[in-house]
C-alpha cells in the first residue's frame, strides 16, 4: 500500500486532503517524461515560452475564489486577506518582462575574424520544493523563471498545502504547456533525496527549515547539482529616534503578526531607541490587543490558527521559557486560544539574547522588543543571529540607513518598510538563511548556466 501524505486542517484538526506518494519507479518515470518534454520546450522562441507561462498565471487568477478558501482550510490564513494572486502575478509578470534582457546573449566581439559571445542555457530539469506558508508566491518565484528560461520543472509541495501543486499544474497544462513539462509530484523525503543523489536535476530550489536545507546539501553531495536554499530567518527591525513612530509601530507589528507570524521575512525581534521605547510598546500592545483570533473562514477574523499544532507548541515553548527567565508578556490570553493551533499573539519585553525567543526562529505570532542606546548597540544585536534574511531600519535619514545597512549581515535592507519581496531585487540571504538568489536578473542567472562561443571565421 502506498504511503499517504495527509494535510491536517488547522481549522478543526480534520484530514482535509490526502495523496499517495510516488514510488521510486513512478518518480523516475516523471523525471524521464519531463526531460523529454524539455528538449523541445527549450527550442521554442523565448516570447512563446513567456506567453504560455503568463497564460498559466492568468489561469490561477481565475481560480482565486476557490483557492482562498482552500488556503484557509490547509494552512489557516483568514479569507479576508484574499489569497496570494496579487504577489503571484506581480512576481511572474516582472520575470516575464525582463526575460529578453536577462537571457540575452552577452556579445564580446563580432568582426571579420571572430564572433565571441556568451549564451545563457537552461539547466534542463529543475526541482522546486516549496513551503506551505506562502505556497503560491514562493513556488512561482522559481517556477515562472525556470520555465521561461527553457527548463522543465517538477514541483514538490509541502504536505500542509497538498492542493497547491495540483492547482498550479492544472492551470499551466490547461494554458497550453506541453504534457510533462511542468509536473506536480508527491514525494516522501527519501525518494526526493534519492532522485537528487542520482543526478536527475540540474538545479534544486528549496524553501524550508535549516534541517531540510542540510538534507538537500547532503543528498546533492558529490553530484555538483546547483542548489538554491532559503531556510528562514530571525529578522530584526530597528526604530531610531527620528523615526515616524506611528508608521514604524503599525508596519513592524503587522510584519511580526500577519499570517500568524508565519512569514520567512516576518519581523521576529525589534530594537527601539530608548527615547521611543515606552510609546512604541504601548502602541504595539494596543494594536495586537484588538486582533480577532478565530476561524479563518469567518470575515471578522484577523488572525487565524497556525498551520499545525506542533508549530504553535514550539512558539508556546519559546514564550513560556522567556517568561520563566524574566520576560514580561503584554497580551492576555485570547478566549479563542485552545492550546492547539489557535494561539494568542504575544509581545514580550525584558527580553535578552540569552532567550530562545530572541535567537531561534519562532515562525509564529510573537515578537520580543528591546531598547537600545545607539546605532552601535543596535547593529551588534541585529548581527547577533545565526540567520540573515532581511532587516528593517526606521529613520528619516537615508544616508544613516545606508551606513547602518552596510554593517548588517543580511540579504535585504529595508528602510521604512518590511516583510515585502520586490521581484526586481534579488531575494537572498546569508548565514543559516541559506545560499543562492531568486527573482531579479540574478534569478535567471541561477536557473541557467553560461555557455561560451568562440567562432573563428574562415578567410
Amino acid at each position: 500500500m502506498s504511503k499517504l501524505l495527509k494535510c491536517i486542517s488547522p481549522i478543526d484538526g480534520s484530514i482535509y486532503a490526502e495523496r499517495p506518494v510516488l514510488n521510486a519507479s513512478e518518480a523516475s518515470h516523471a523525471v524521464a517524461v519531463a526531460k523529454r518534454a524539455q528538449i523541445d520546450w527549450a527550442k521554442r522562441p523565448l516570447q512563446e515560452r513567456v506567453d504560455l507561462v503568463m497564460a498559466g498565471v492568468a489561469a490561477i487568477g481565475k481560480m482565486n475564489d476557490e483557492i482562498v478558501t482552500e488556503l484557509a482550510w490547509q494552512m489557516g490564513r483568514p479569507v479576508r486577506y484574499g489569497g496570494e494572486f496579487g504577489g503571484f502575478n506581480e512576481r511572474a509578470s516582472y520575470m516575464a518582462d525582463i526575460a529578453h534582457d536577462a537571457l540575452a546573449d552577452v556579445s564580446i566581439s563580432n568582426d571579420d575574424n571572430f564572433a565571441r559571445y556568451i549564451k545563457r542555457v537552461p539547466h534542463g530539469l529543475v526541482l522546486v520544493v516549496a513551503p506551505w506558508n506562502y505556497p503560491y508566491m514562493t513556488a512561482i518565484n522559481t517556477v515562472a523563471p525556470a520555465l521561461i528560461a527553457g527548463n522543465a520543472v517538477l514541483l514538490k509541495h509541502a504536505t500542509q498545502t497538498l492542493l497547491v501543486g495540483e492547482r498550479m499544474a492544472k492551470a499551466f497544462l490547461g494554458a497550453g504547456l506541453p504534457q510533462g513539462l511542468f509536473q506536480n509530484v508527491f514525494l516522501d523525503h527519501q525518494t526526493t533525496s534519492d532522485l537528487i543523489a542520482a543526478k536527475n536535476f540540474g538545479f534544486v530550489n528549496f524553501t524550508g527549515s535549516v534541517g531540510g536545507g542540510k538534507a538537500m546539501e547532503q543528498a546533492a553531495a558529490g553530484t555538483f547539482t546547483g542548489l538554491g536554499l532559503e531556510l528562514g530567518g530571525k529578522d530584526p527591525g530597528y526604530v531610531m529616534e527620528d523615526a515616524d513612530l506611528d508608521a514604524a509601530v503599525e508596519t513592524l507589528i503587522d510584519g511580526a503578526m500577519f499570517n500568524s507570524g508565519q512569514c520567512c521575512c516576518g519581523i521576529e525581534r525589534i530594537y527601539v531607541a530608548e527615547s521611543l521605547f515606552d510609546r512604541f510598546v504601548e502602541k504595539a500592545v494596543s494594536i495586537v490587543s484588538n486582533y480577532k483570533l478565530g476561524n479563518p473562514l469567518e470575515a471578522e477574523t484577523t488572525i487565524g490558527p497556525m498551520a499545525h499544532k506542533r508549530f504553535a507548541d514550539e512558539v508556546r515553548a519559546q514564550i513560556d521559557e522567556a517568561i520563566s527567565a524574566g520576560a514580561k508578556a503584554h497580551i492576555d490570553r485570547f478566549a479563542e486560544d485552545d492550546g492547539g493551533a489557535y494561539l494568542s499573539p504575544q509581545i514580550l519585553t525584558n527580553v535578552s539574547h540569552d532567550m530562545r525567543v530572541m535567537r531561534d526562529e519562532s515562525f509564529g505570532p510573537v515578537v520580543g522588543i528591546m531598547s537600545v542606546r545607539d546605532d552601535d548597540e543596535a547593529i551588534k544585536l541585529m548581527n547577533d543571529s545565526d540567520f540573515g534574511l532581511t532587516a528593517s531600519l526606521w529613520t528619516k535619514d537615508v544616508d544613516r540607513a545606508q551606513r547602518i545597512g552596510d554593517q548588517i549581515e543580511t540579504g535585504t535592507i529595508f528602510m521604512n518598510r518590511c516583510d515585502y519581496l520586490d521581484p526586481a531585487l534579488c531575494w537572498t540571504g546569508c548565514k543559516d538563511t541559506g545560499r543562492g538568489g531568486g527573482l531579479s536578473i540574478i534569478g535567471y542567472h541561477n536557473l541557467t548556466r553560461p555557455k561560451s562561443y568562440h567562432l573563428k571565421k574562415a578567410n
